[in-house]
């Protein structure tokens, strides 16, 4: 992984906020989260987080959960799964190399810190799919990670 800065800090910061505005269009009770796919300075693919259905919910299934619940407990389809879906309908054969932006909104639509990578769901999708990279914003900046160490990473996850 690396922090970037500069212009290239500048560059990553105009797709996170590409990203952040397709998150407000979010229905998702719990966390509004937008991705951006790009391939040589042109967005490829683009996804919020959404119920399966598409439809609003009226809460959120993982409040219903028990603790010892055996898969991914989001009631959502991941923006990042969202954006590789995208990609792959309208531009198949530019995926392959091409990097992810990742935001979450907090209640009140401010870009937050995305954590650490966690959803081996999207990180082995975004694998399988041949992207390249996965980009996010820490407190410490716009942190870069090759999708292998992406992967690996949210394999080590240990929150919830």
């Amino acid at each position: 992984m690396k922090y970037l800065s500069g212009d290239e800090e500048k560059q990553a910061m105009k797709y996170i906020d590409d990203a952040a505005e397709i998150a407000l269009n979010s229905p998702c009770l719990r966390s509004k989260c937008g991705s951006v796919i790009v391939k040589n300075n042109k967005i490829i693919g683009r996804g919020a987080n959404v119920p399966p259905n598409k439809k609003p919910l009226e809460k959120c299934i993982k409040d219903s959960l028990p603790a010892n619940f055996k898969s991914e407990k989001h009631c959502c389809v991941h923006a990042e799964q969202i954006a590789i879906m995208d990609a792959l309908e309208k531009n198949p054969a530019e995926l392959a190399g091409s990097t992810l932006y990742f935001i979450r909104l907090d209640t009140n639509g401010n870009k937050t810190e995305a954590g650490k990578p966690y959803c081996t769901i999207c990180s082995k999708m975004a694998l399988y799919a041949k992207i390249s990279e996965f980009v996010l914003r820490h407190k410490e900046g716009i942190c870069v990670y090759d999708t292998e160490e992406y992967n690996k990473l949210s394999f080590q996850f240990k929150g919830d």
